[in-house]
């Protein structure tokens, strides 16, 4: 498979602002560095991880496997899949979101870089795992307090501990009907841990509007919700040693619905903004000039400290995740048929 250079036309501006104590920002043209990786066949490249040795990156997409991403002369190989009866004939290359209930929907990827297993959160078949050959992955769970998973969504892990913290956006719709989800203002969405020391699922949190990225502090002693309905990000501190979790404090609203959240080597959040280009900006402060925000950055006081504007450009118009990996941003679609990524 080869690299699409993919570069925006002349029309189409993309730039990267670093802002400092919200007064100051300065914008950076990374044009000439914005790169996609084509799919084979496929689409919607949710979420993005690399592995315990630094190689990928690893992408979920809708025909239900994982990819691997072995360079230009490789491209991408099958790494592995939800379910031993997954269908091949039926789900690989597929597109049809009415498929996912049968050929899986990978939304949430992340190593445990401490065992070199990746964690998945499947919409369909719920939290998944699977070591660093590859293959079929293990359920770990698929349900909680005897209520089946109905779209399960994001995941952070605690190396230190093995804990798995993870989203399920609904109790009641599946991602397919994400849209009557949003409609109905849902509220059934949890918070939940998984610990593998005991195979046991705790509901952390209930009743949240279609709860969906989810990011660990550096230092594991909070974590970040991104809440879809209500554009916002929640954060939780831990009681006892991440046991339980406090009233949530309302972090950041957002004029845009937020998808995932990924946190940088630094110790800062990346929170991807998918919505269309007709809503126009962030309600935190933001530059005037930023007329079409996909991605924003923020410490964990939650301030805006960087923005990822595409500026009308459709490439970047249904952004799921921003990963910062070594000076380069992956950028995430639950749609596009590429993997794209920003030298910054």
């Amino acid at each position: 498979m080869n690299v699409n250079a993919g570069l925006f036309s002349s029309t189409s501006l993309l730039f990267f602002l670093l802002c400092f104590f919200q007064s100051h920002c300065e914008a950076k043209d990374v044009l000439k560095n914005y790169n996609e990786i084509e799919l084979p066949g496929v689409l919607g490249p949710e979420s993005i991880a690399f592995d315990c040795r630094g190689k990928g990156p690893y992408v979920g997409v809708s025909d239900g496997r994982i990819f691997k991403w072995q360079g230009p002369q490789l491209g991408w190989t099958e790494f592995a899949i939800p379910s031993a009866d997954r269908d091949r004939k039926v789900c690989d290359r597929a597109t049809d979101p009415e498929l996912e209930q049968i050929c899986g929907r990978p939304l949430g990827l992340k190593f445990n870089t401490a065992t070199c297993e990746l964690f998945i959160a499947d919409a369909t078949f719920g939290l998944l795992k699977v070591g660093l050959e590859g293959g079929v992955a293990t359920q770990l769970a698929n349900s909680a307090e005897g209520v089946p998973f109905q779209f399960t969504n994001g995941l952070d892990i605690n190396i230190n501990t093995g804990e798995v913290f993870f989203t399920v956006s609904s109790m009641v719709f599946q991602r397919r009907d994400y849209a009557l989800a949003f409609i109905s203002m849902d509220k059934t969405g949890r918070l939940l841990k998984y610990d593998p020391h005991t195979n046991n699922v705790t509901v952390l949190h209930r009743k949240l509007a279609i709860p969906n990225g989810i990011a660990l502090s550096k230092n594991n002693s909070f974590l970040l919700v991104a809440e879809s309905t209500t554009s916002r990000i929640l954060k939780f501190s831990f009681i006892n040693d991440s046991t339980s979790v406090g009233t949530p404090k309302h972090l950041v609203q957002l004029k845009r619905p937020p998808d995932n959240i990924k946190r940088n080597a630094k110790g800062e959040f990346w929170v991807a903004l998918v919505s269309g280009l007709d809503e126009v900006s962030v309600t935190v402060s933001m530059p005037s000039s930023v007329e079409d925000p996909v991605g924003v950055k923020i410490n964990e006081e939650g301030r805006v400290i960087g923005v990822l504007s595409a500026n009308g450009s459709k490439e970047l118009e249904s952004i799921s995740e921003v990963e910062e990996v070594d000076g380069v941003l992956w950028i995430g679609s639950v749609v596009k048929p590429y993997v794209a990524h920003i030298v910054v």
